[in-house]
């Protein structure tokens, strides 16, 4: 006698069954971190991350030197040694490799020395918040210095490190070179025989060839001290005026919280907010027509990154008012806009708050009006930013540029035309 099979039954094991064989390919996928994530494992565990493809130079016992010489510090310094090409993870780029570790990490004091992606014997140096330390200019100048010209790059990193816990990398780079301008021309105050030479026109002449000579030396100076590629949290571009790289940086960025959100035990709540900050972070990336619109999506991508770990930092400050492209802000002071009787509560880097104390302007992001004259960001009154200054002013822990962009507001500021 056949029994006949229950519909119900059938259709719940052919659901199992199908949800078992989708498990399993998922589960495996969700097992591999990115390289990212795996850089920044590896240093939850020891301060320095050698490539095997640099084991070479830097063997195990030189690794374990540097990782003691590292603790002995007490500084928050992580090394990461590793090959950067075009077309990798990072885009072969240092300050994008930075920003990711950075993240991963989920840590708010980090002095990071990476190895550089366009010259292959130098290393960079990133610090966060601000630059207590200054971190960038001591490891810059181990490049310049002529008892490193032959050595490896176990003995290079071992140097920054050291030049790091001195503190001063920018008198640290000022002497390793100093001598890269080379000497005046020799003067001469006489004129050649049969010649009309006026009595001044030597001393023009040496002064002239004396600032080129400086110019370019200056020049020189720094291509090799300042990261050639993203901005340093940020981030160089803006500084360069660079859009293209600014939004290569965005895209990475954006990637990068991605493969976060796809990757994240948050709970639910927070795992919708990173989710929604990604969404929105692609709509403003598509849509973005200048540096404000680029700097909103690394804000956006900071909320979403915030959202995760949100059970590590509660209330983490947002980007830097006034300039999101300097980074994470490191404080909160009260500011008055010129001219304006009321004062804002909003959150700053270091740089700029030691700028506003000594009543000097802080390094304001610039947007181009309708006219084309360009202002400060939050004059610009269509402006998502300008309402939101990147995060220091929104409503309250409810709201958020995620949420902004979500219902609108970013789409209708796109109705007034912004050239530039």
């Amino acid at each position: 006698m056949s029994a006949k099979r229950d519909p119900a039954v059938l259709l719940l094991t052919t659901l199992v069954t199908a949800l078992l064989l989708a498990a399993v390919p998922a589960a495996s996928w969700a097992k591999a971190p990115s390289p990212g994530e795996r850089i920044a494992n590896a240093l939850r565990s020891s301060p320095v991350y050698v490539d095997p493809a640099y084991e070479g130079s830097v063997p195990p016992t030189r690794q374990r030197e540097l990782a003691d010489q590292v603790a002995r510090t007490d500084l928050p310094i992580k090394v990461v040694l590793t090959p950067l090409t075009k077309g990798d993870s990072f885009n072969g780029d240092s300050a994008t490799l930075a920003e990711i570790v950075h993240d991963r990490l989920g840590v708010r004091d980090l002095i990071l020395i990476t190895t550089d992606g366009n010259f292959t014997d130098s290393l960079n140096g990133y610090e966060w918040p601000g630059e207590a330390h200054q971190a960038q200019d001591a490891v810059a100048a181990v490049g310049f210095l002529d008892a490193m010209e032959d050595t490896g790059l176990a003995d290079r990193t071992a140097k920054a490190i050291e030049l790091v816990e001195e503190g001063d990398g920018e008198k640290a780079y000022e002497e390793a070179t100093e001598d890269l301008g080379g000497d005046p021309p020799p003067s001469n105050s006489r004129s050649e025989k049969g010649t009309s030479t006026q009595p001044w026109l030597w001393p023009a002449l040496i002064a002239v060839l004396a600032l080129a000579a400086a110019f370019v030396a200056f020049l020189f100076v720094r291509r090799r001290r300042v990261p050639l590629p993203y901005p340093r949290a940020v981030f160089t571009a803006a500084r360069t005026a660079d859009e293209a790289l600014l939004r290569r940086q965005a895209e990475a960025e954006v990637l990068s919280l991605g493969e976060s959100v796809q990757s994240a035990t948050s709970s639910t709540s927070d795992l919708q907010r990173a989710l929604d900050a990604y969404a929105a972070a692609g709509t403003v990336l598509d849509a973005a027509r200048g540096t404000p619109d680029l700097a909103g999506v690394l804000a956006l991508v900071a909320e979403g990154h915030d959202a995760l770990a949100a059970l590590i930092t509660p209330a983490p400050l947002p980007l830097c008012f006034f300039n999101p492209l300097h980074g994470r802000a490191a404080s909160h002071i009260t500011w008055r806009l010129l001219g304006r009787r009321e004062s804002l509560r909003v959150a700053t880097c270091t740089t700029c708050t030691e700028a506003v104390r000594s009543r000097r302007a802080p390094e304001v992001l610039m947007s181009t009006t309708e006219d084309d004259r360009l202002v400060p960001y939050f004059e610009v009154s269509n402006s998502l930013w300008s309402r939101t200054g990147y995060g220091s002013l929104l409503a309250g822990p409810e709201d958020s540029l995620a949420l902004r962009v979500g219902r609108g507001d970013f789409s209708r500021d796109l109705t007034v035309p912004e050239r530039g």
